[in-house]
């Protein structure tokens, strides 16, 4: 097989199992306590756990990828995220399923950015928009299904399919992978940054674990008070650490690239943006229209929907408008189309509901895809796994960031989760989700004017490659 053809399926294939394993556990949260006896509040570590691990992966992937080889790396995750799914499964009590839920986090936590790398190592910048069509499958669609689907496999099979569905699947992939793909490396200069890995690593798990249990739990709470503020603190020495070192562990330096850096800014705020509505919408739903919490996950399905088609939109009109001129009218229309969630008497409209969220989708989208492509045109090869591993960083944080902001406006407005039939405070909450995404426009106007292009005398791009994978 192409090695292209060939990275172009396994990690749209590993992308969406992670993609997936994100949200689908959330519907069966009450079965599982329920199974084990234990409280639902004991069940919800198995999501904070989760993403807790894929947290603290996070700061070591590019590392890992350039000292062992992208491929090594990518198929040895995704070997042991494979394995940890089926010990999932198999789990009898709440505990084993913790633990085997951390090994598929941390296992996670390095597929993306290292499946990201081996993506965008395998195709030019001129090509990769044509990439846009796979990114978006396991970007967009599988975090949306995965709630339906998990709600689906629980009730009508068992919450241990929640994660069987991922091992035919994953052993697939990992042999195609070690069939197909090519291995790569990059020569990494000096040994292990460990004081580095010593500060990033727990300030990422620290923060996470704080903007996860935070809104739930209360900012007061002992174990939230002392691990967001030491976070913090761990944080801002890291980057201290990492912006003086030689090697460091993760090269903040490469921030200095006007455009990537604008990339990152950028996912930072929709993430957070995006993350953060989907989070308060379905919350608003239910109070205005007492609508059940599977009528209100379905609510925002379509703007999965809308990201698919946003796909095609960024990858033809790029190359005509270029990424500035795409990119900001797109985020002032998502701003627009965000705050129209909050205005009194949409939410009460459920085709209504369903048209928004698809154009917050199609909208966001295109401005998202757009920059991110642009913003990896200039990162030479060498540097990918370092820039893809910043930019997955800080991606995840802005969208733990969101849930975390727009809980805690709903509740110091009055709001309660949920179960307070006054829709006010999470129109509030929508309201600062659109102002989020409104400054990525600030972002968006220093990306550059025209789109990537072909290098000089290279050969006409092989888009069908792309279109044959996909």
């Amino acid at each position: 097989m192409n090695p292209r053809i060939a990275v172009v399926i396994v990690y749209t294939a590993a992308m969406c199992m992670n993609g997936l394993d994100s949200t689908i556990v959330n519907p069966a949260l009450l079965t599982i306590a329920r199974d084990f006896g234990e409280p639902v509040s004991a069940a919800n570590t198995v999501e904070v756990a989760f993403l807790v691990a894929l947290a603290v992966a996070l700061p070591v992937a590019g590392w890992l990828g350039d000292r062992f080889g992208t491929k090594r790396v990518f198929l040895g995750a995704l070997a042991v995220f494979t394995a940890a799914s089926a010990a999932c499964g198999l789990s009898q009590g709440l505990t084993a399923l913790v633990l085997a839920r951390v090994v598929q986090g941390i296992a996670g936590g390095l597929l993306t950015p290292v499946g990201m790398t081996l993506l965008f190592r395998a195709f030019p910048p001129h090509e990769r928009m044509k990439l846009s069509k796979v990114l978006i499958v396991p970007t967009a669609l599988m975090p949306a299904l995965g709630p339906p689907l998990g709600g689906f496999l629980t009730e009508h099979f068992s919450w241990h399919w929640l994660f069987f569905v991922n091992v035919p699947i994953g052993a697939a992939a990992v042999l195609l992978g070690v069939v197909g793909l090519r291995e790569e490396k990059e020569d990494v200069e000096g040994g292990f940054d460990l004081k580095g890995f010593l500060l990033a690593t727990p300030a990422l798990g620290l923060l996470t674990y704080a903007l996860g249990f935070g809104p739930a739990h209360g900012w007061t709470s002992p174990s939230v008070a002392v691990a967001g503020p030491l976070g913090l603190i761990l944080l801002v020495a890291g980057c201290v650490h990492l912006l003086r070192a030689k090697n460091p562990l993760l090269e903040l330096r490469l921030l200095a690239d006007k455009v990537f850096a604008s990339a990152t800014v950028l996912a930072l705020v929709t993430s957070a943006g995006l993350m953060g509505v989907l989070f308060a919408f379905p919350l608003l739903y239910q109070a205005a229209l007492g609508a059940s919490a599977l009528d209100a996950g379905l609510s925002v399905f379509p703007e999965a929907l809308g990201l698919m088609l946003a796909s095609q939109v960024a990858d033809r009109l790029m190359p005509k408008l270029g990424p500035r001129l795409l990119a900001v009218p797109a985020l002032l229309l998502a701003t627009g189309v965000f705050a129209a969630l909050a205005v009194p008497g949409v939410a009460e409209h459920a085709w209504g509901v369903r048209a928004l969220m698809f154009c917050v989708g199609l909208v966001l989208g295109t401005a998202v895809l757009t920059v991110q492509i642009a913003g990896f045109a200039d990162v030479p090869p060498p540097a990918m796994g370092q820039a893809m591993g910043l930019f997955t960083i800080v991606r995840t944080l802005g969208g733990a960031l969101g849930i975390a902001a727009t809980a805690a406006v709903i509740a110091a407005s009055g709001g309660s989760h949920g179960q307070d039939s006054d829709p006010g405070p999470y129109r509030a909450a929508i309201l600062v989700t659109a102002g989020l995404v409104a400054l990525g426009v600030f972002a968006a106007l220093r990306m550059p004017k025209e789109a990537p292009g072909p290098p000089p005398f290279d050969d006409e791009p092989r888009d069908e490659e792309i279109q044959a994978a996909a």
